[in-house]
C-alpha cells in the first residue's frame, strides 16, 4: 500500500449543495487497488482469527474436490 496524493475537483449545485467528485483515472484506480489490498488484509486476519484451523495436503484437498467430497 502507498501514501495517496489525491487531487479532487468537488462539484457543487446551484445552490452551492456538493453533488460530486471528480477524480483522474489514474487516482480512482489507486484507490480501488488499496480497497482490494485492504480486503485481502481484512480476510487474512478474519483466518488468522479462526479457532478451527484445520489443514490438510494440497493433494489431498484436490482428490476430495474432485471426488465430490467438497462443494
Amino acid at each position: 500500500m502507498h501514501i495517496l496524493k489525491l487531487h479532487p475537483q468537488y462539484v457543487n449545485g446551484e445552490g452551492g449543495e456538493p453533488l460530486g467528485v471528480f477524480l483522474t483515472v489514474s487516482e480512482f484506480e489507486n484507490i480501488l487497488d488499496d480497497l482490494e489490498e485492504l480486503e485481502d488484509i481484512k480476510v487474512a486476519d478474519a483466518f488468522e482469527n479462526r479457532k478451527d484451523k484445520e489443514f490438510i495436503p494440497f493433494r489431498q484437498a484436490l482428490d476430495e474436490i474432485r471426488n465430490g467430497l467438497v462443494k
